[in-house]
């Protein structure tokens, strides 16, 4: 490994810690069965079709959301190719739950990129980007950590809250699905979730 690559290594894996975290501490004060209503905040964002899109499609069916970034060199994909292999694994039952990938790096992932993007891995998963300010706030009324990361030249990469957000059919929080979960306990956490629809 490249010895100068190694403390950004190490400053990368001690932020998902803190992120894993933050996570585990947002679950903490919602129950699983969503019962203190809607969990995150009102957004108006648009889908990679070019269709608007607010906080009510998160309350028509189960969801499975991901925040990531199509720049992303493994996190991103493998969890959207792993989200839609469990879906298909479900067969009739995953098409109770909506699926989402929701870019923490909307300067770049613009529609058209992630139209691009997400059709090359799934036909189950709806890409969401919009305006850098109205994603931030989407971003922070959801308990999601984003922040940039300077590599060399003018470049960047995202650190992001690396799992799939579940929610029930009103919006409420149900749980998550950490990156690098047992296929087995996804598929079934999924399987329940779609009991909510």
């Amino acid at each position: 490994m490249n010895r100068r690559l190694l403390p950004l290594l190490i400053v990368a894996i001690g932020l998902l810690a803190i992120a894993a975290g933050w996570i585990a501490f947002q679950a903490s004060r919602q129950p699983a069965n969503g019962s203190q209503g809607p969990f995150g905040t009102p957004f108006q964002l648009t889908t990679m079709d070019g269709e608007p899109i607010t906080e009510a499609a998160f309350r028509q069916k189960p969801s499975a959301i991901f925040f990531g970034f199509t720049h992303c060199p493994e996190v991103c994909p493998t969890t959207l190719f792993e989200l839609d292999g469990w879906l298909k694994k479900l067969g009739t039952e995953g098409t109770e739950i909506n699926a989402y990938f929701v870019t923490v790096d909307p300067e770049r992932d613009t529609v058209p990129v992630m139209k691009s993007y997400v059709s090359n891995v799934s036909d189950r998963i709806t890409g969401v980007t919009g305006d850098p300010e109205k994603m931030a706030a989407m971003l922070k009324g959801y308990g999601v950590y984003a922040r940039k990361v300077p590599v060399e030249g003018n470049n960047y990469t995202m650190d992001h809250t690396a799992s799939i957000f579940l929610l029930d059919s009103e919006g409420g929080f149900f749980g998550t699905i950490a990156y690098g979960e047992n296929p087995d306990t996804a598929v079934e956490k999924l399987k329940r979730l779609a009991l909510e629809s």
